[in-house]
């Protein structure tokens, strides 16, 4: 996951997928728009679960050149063949992620709205950070990662940045000049056409 002027999408995906139609509607997607990476984030614990979406998903984006990573699931990084992991626990996982996943794979986190957590993260070797929720949500504390969070990072850090979490054209329109990936998940998957949400979300992008 590269830096570029213009953020990158990065979608995340439901916590529950159907199988017989998911795999369809991913790809529908990933032609309709420029996608860097994907994060399977299935709540699921069940390996066989996991292995089956996992294989499923697999064959959309390797097609699409797509990166694959999965969520919080170090061990099955490997096994599944995918791209690396995301993990959830800020700086808690990121050395021993690294150190189980060599210097290729990908190894991100989700630091909420801490800076401190996020330059930690970086110097232990994470490729990128998350920072969120952008946007107001019931679900949480209530604290947002503002957008002075990301003008600082985005003078201040190399590692870069994602901006995730209850995103909508103003933010994304916000946020665009200093975050480096926009990840993408319940603001596409819960509307009737995902592939229609996710072109009217990103508008700003394209100068609509």
């Amino acid at each position: 996951m590269a830096q570029s002027e213009q953020p990158q999408i990065y979608l995340v995906s439901p916590p529950e997928i159907e199988l017989s139609r998911f795999p369809d509607t991913l790809a529908r997607l990933l032609d309709a728009q420029e996608v860097a990476c994907l994060r399977l984030a299935l709540s699921s614990h069940d390996e066989d679960t996991l292995c089956r979406a996992a294989d499923a998903v697999r064959e959309v984006t390797i097609a699409r050149d797509v990166a694959l990573v999965i969520e919080r699931h170090i061990l099955l990084v490997e096994r599944l063949g995918l791209d690396g992991v995301h993990l959830t626990d800020g700086v808690r996982s990121v050395r021993k992620a690294r150190k189980a996943l060599g210097d290729e794979a990908i190894v991100g986190t989700y630091c909420a709205a801490s800076r401190h957590d996020g330059m930690t993260a970086g110097e232990m070797g994470a490729d990128y950070v998350s920072f969120g929720p952008v946007g107001d949500t019931p679900l949480g504390d209530g604290t947002t990662a503002g957008r002075e969070i990301f003008e600082w990072w985005s003078e201040m850090i190399e590692v870069p940045v994602v901006a995730e979490g209850a995103l909508d054209p103003g933010l994304v329109a916000s946020l665009a000049p200093v975050t480096d990936f926009f990840a993408i998940g319940d603001e596409i998957w819960l509307a009737d056409d995902p592939v229609a949400a996710l072109s009217a979300l990103l508008a700003p992008l394209q100068g609509g």
